[in-house]
């Protein structure tokens, strides 16, 4: 790494604390999920927040601050809060199976504008790497499950892409996931070897073990193997937007920047619910959580079952040693010796940034600082963490290949970086299924920061759950299902399961 002097990193203004000695392992420990302590939540933080590269590209769009009607309804049939992938797709869904039935999809701010509008435009399922994580939460059975699952999610991203020829930037090709170091690579090497005695699906998984193969293969100079199976990237927004416009075309009602409070018993008015907003109150019979990481600011009973987590990625232009024919042409896992990751989308078939997410040393500082700061929970107004770009600095400078050297003009380098909220689950999986105790109130919430390889399933599974089909239908993960079983152990566990982020 270049020399740049004695400066302290910084969080948000507050000075950096010292990280502990973490054990090597393959981001599925703690390390990556800082949970916050139980019961914190809060409402979509309202102006001063981040803009993502995703919503700087569409300030042009009216979809942005869509009202399809000047006033809100007072009674509908369905009520969607969140406009994000899973709102959007839920909606979707339903217009489908009940194409005579109203609905109301509510987006407390701009459309598309909480975790799907921020995230760092990955869809890459899980193929191995958190097996023995999930088998020891959950069983062998459920663990091959979960992991099945979230190829089947890829893939139906993708068919409904290609099928619609959507512009959402979507490349499809292998990602990579990289161990930086001998125990990382000798655990990595155990936990692939462990999946596939437990009889997981490898075959289309490429494994080099030979290290030099490996850094020729990733182009990183300190790979110690290498991992690779098929995966995407893309525009999040363009993607979500799409669905949302074939929405609007078949009759749904979307209105932006309406803050939804709380949702009561309707019985005086005629119908189950009320969903109350800072512009009115809607009457009607079903309500669907779709808010991720504010869900449990709308439903006490999910406060300390989904936690919000401010989660920064950071937009990087390369260099022209890293440009056109020499651009890094895959995405990327790369798997940190002191237990973080970094996630890398170089976005090779559309402008060539490089987008870098995942949990680095800075990103665990900046988890501590919010847990000293609880207030910040939900603050997705954090830019510019100098100690989450410093760890993209000396991994870029000392590990890519062709990098080392380069001199950086104006408009090459560390570009920007934003903020977006993760919903963190107590036991590490999503919630799919109807709220226990309130019929009609169904959710699709605590996708645990890997959203976009789980919610083209769940979304569409918890609309035949809503359809009165069997838990079977939607071919989810068990564990995936919202019993009260399961809410109410998580509300009394004194310490969440520790799934990790991927």
């Amino acid at each position: 790494m270049k020399d740049r002097g004695s400066t302290s990193p910084r969080i948000a203004n507050i000075s950096a604390v010292t990280l502990p000695d973490t054990a090597a392992v393959l981001n599925v420990d703690e390390y990556a999920n800082s949970q916050l302590p139980l019961g914190r939540t809060g409402f979509p933080k309202q102006g001063g927040q981040s803009l993502s590269y995703w919503l700087q590209q569409v300030r042009c769009d009216a979809l942005l601050n869509h009202r399809s009607t000047e006033d809100l309804p007072k009674e509908v049939d369905t009520v969607i809060i969140g406009s994000g992938i899973t709102g959007t797709l839920v909606t979707k869904q339903h217009l489908e199976t009940w194409p005579e039935r109203n609905v109301v999809v509510l987006e407390a701010r701009e459309f598309c504008s909480g975790a799907t509008g921020r995230n760092a435009g990955h869809c890459k399922p899980d193929q191995w790497r958190h097996f023995a994580k999930f088998e020891q939460a959950y069983g062998q059975e459920q663990a091959i499950k979960i992991l099945k699952n979230e190829n089947d999610t890829w893939k139906a991203l993708v068919a409904y892409v290609q099928i619609n020829q959507v512009d959402c930037d979507l490349w499809v090709g292998d990602t990579l996931d990289v161990p930086l170091d001998e125990e990382v690579a000798k655990i990595a090497k155990e936990m692939f070897q462990r999946y596939q005695e437990a009889g997981g699906k490898t075959d289309h998984i490429k494994v080099t073990q030979d290290p030099m193969e490996a850094a020729k293969i990733s182009r990183i100079k300190n790979a110690k193997a290498c991992y690779a199976w098929s995966a995407s990237t893309l525009q999040p927004w363009k993607l979500t937007a799409h669905i949302m416009r074939a929405n609007l075309k078949r009759g749904v009602n979307l209105q932006t920047s309406t803050v939804a409070r709380s949702v009561s018993s309707g019985q005086n008015r005629g119908r189950k619910w009320i969903v109350s907003t800072d512009r009115g109150d809607i009457a009607c019979d079903t309500v669907v959580h779709a808010t991720n990481a504010y869900s449990a600011a709308i439903e006490p009973l999910l406060r300390g079952v989904i936690t919000p987590k401010p989660h920064m990625c950071n937009k990087v232009i390369p260099p022209r040693s890293l440009s056109g024919s020499k651009a890094i042409q895959n995405s990327y896992g790369v798997l940190l010796p002191d237990g973080g990751l970094f996630s890398i989308n170089p976005r090779c078939t559309s402008d060539g940034a490089v987008m870098f997410g995942g949990s680095n040393p800075g990103q665990k500082q900046l988890d501590d600082w919010v847990t000293r700061h609880p207030e910040r929970c939900i603050d997705d107004g954090f830019s510019r963490v100098e100690n989450v770009t410093e760890c993209v600095r000396e991994f870029v400078e000392n590990e890519l290949q062709g990098w080392t050297d380069a001199e950086l003009g104006p408009g090459e380098g560390f570009d920007y970086s934003w903020s977006g909220i993760i919903g963190l689950s107590a036991d590490g999986v999503p919630f799919v299924g109807e709220l226990p105790g309130k019929p009609g109130q169904w959710i699709c919430a605590g996708h645990h920061g890997h959203g976009m390889a789980r919610i083209f399933t769940a979304a569409p599974g918890l609309v035949k759950l809503m359809n009165s089909e069997p838990w079977a239908a939607t071919g989810l993960p068990d564990v995936y299902q919202m019993t009260p079983g399961r809410l109410e152990r998580l509300r009394v566990a004194e310490q969440p399961s520790k799934v990790a982020i991927v």
